[in-house]
């Protein structure tokens, strides 16, 4: 069977259909638990940074939760953020101006705080904003689905996964499609717990992320914000936490033109969110689905690996269903968390309803509105 595999690549907002208005009420119960993540309490001012081609029923829906906790609210619709300092000299002085003077801000942008240097992450880290970052999911679609899982499922899934993967040594990911690559001292971030001036995190809530002191192996991309899905295998080597060859087609030229002075592995994420959507979904929802994995690699500056701000060339990559071993022991099966198993997990996810309903990684089966956490 032959696949365009341009059809499962979006490249932004604009590529995602609008929904119906009466669509709103079915996004409530997402948008409650994006709220109640955020901390959002009266009187607080609220920044929606919304690209301009975001549904406006999203923002209709987030702004109306906000409204309704009697915060602060203001709507700022700017132009698409450019990947990886494309567009380095784009003006964003009023975004960055306006993000300054909020106390939270809710930010539906498709390609995220990482590729811009004044909303990069240390700039972030050095405000008293809370900064909530909907990458890629400000779509109705993602709200609908992994936005129902009820954060304290998720963080019930996140501290146990992090009990055993903060004291590995190393993490094996493979996959039917050829990967195998393995990360060499992981360093995990912590269970972050309630959000603080200064934080920044994802939504819908999603994985467990770490940075690796060495990689080594190949990765079979099956999809990357930089070549969407690839006509032909796309399989990079990497050697020592760089990226040594790059191979498949017109997929790895574009690759190599995106970083011409190479790339290094810059972090990774295991999934940990059975709701959120696989089939029809961004490739920044995918990765959070619960036994999904992905590995941000960037473009090094003057030959070398820095952190402390963008690389201007970060480009994620997606594996949707490997198997992955921690220190030789399985904890993901083709795809398969093996943690949605665990009584500990299932007694937190019967507090919502059945706990098979609440950890079924089919995220075509909707979470019914009872079981997302309201009660």
């Amino acid at each position: 069977m032959t696949i365009n595999p341009y059809a499962g690549s979006p490249f932004s907002y604009v590529t995602e259909p609008a929904v119906a208005p009466y669509s709103i009420v079915e996004l409530m119960p997402g948008v409650r638990n994006l709220c109640e993540y955020v901390r959002l309490t009266a009187g607080e001012r609220v920044l929606l940074l919304m690209e301009h081609t975001v549904d406006p029923v999203v923002v209709q829906a987030i702004a109306a939760a906000a409204a309704l906790r009697d915060a602060d609210v203001r709507i700022l619709s700017v132009p698409p953020f450019s990947p990886g300092g494309w567009d380095r000299e784009a003006s964003l002085d009023i975004e960055t101006a306006a993000f300054r003077e909020s106390d939270v801000v809710i930010s539906g942008t498709w390609w995220g705080e990482v590729h811009t240097a004044p909303l990069f992450f240390d700039q972030i880290k050095a405000r008293s904003s809370r900064f909530l970052s909907l990458h890629m999911t400000a779509t109705a679609g993602a709200l609908l689905t992994g936005g129902r899982l009820p954060a304290e499922v998720f963080y019930a899934l996140l501290r146990r996964a992090l009990r055993q993967l903060s004291v590995a040594r190393t993490i094996r990911v493979t996959s039917k499609r050829g990967t195998d690559v393995t990360f060499g001292g992981p360093a995990f971030d912590p269970d972050p717990g309630a959000m603080r001036p200064g934080d920044w995190r994802p939504f819908p809530y999603g994985g467990a992320n770490f940075w690796p002191t060495d990689t080594e192996g190949v990765i079979v991309i099956e999809d990357s914000t930089v070549t969407g899905v690839p006509e032909e295998p796309l399989r990079i080597t990497l050697e020592g936490n760089l990226v040594r060859k790059i191979e498949g087609g017109a997929a790895a030229e574009q690759l190599r033109r995106y970083a011409p002075d190479g790339f290094y592995m810059r972090h990774g994420l295991i999934g940990l969110n059975p709701k959120v959507r696989i089939a029809g979904g961004t490739q920044f929802e995918r990765e959070k689905h619960a036994g999904a994995f992905y590995c941000g690699i960037d473009g090094l500056t003057d030959g070398r690996p820095v952190k402390t701000g963008p690389g201007f060339a970060h480009c994620d990559c997606q594996v949707d269903r490997p198997t992955v071993l921690v220190d030789g022991e399985l904890f993901i099966e083709h795809g398969r968390l093996l943690l949605l198993d665990e009584p500990e997990i299932r007694e937190v996810a019967a507090r919502f309803g059945p706990p098979e309903v609440i950890l079924d990684d089919n995220p075509v089966m909707i979470l019914p509105r009872r079981y997302t956490g309201a009660g």
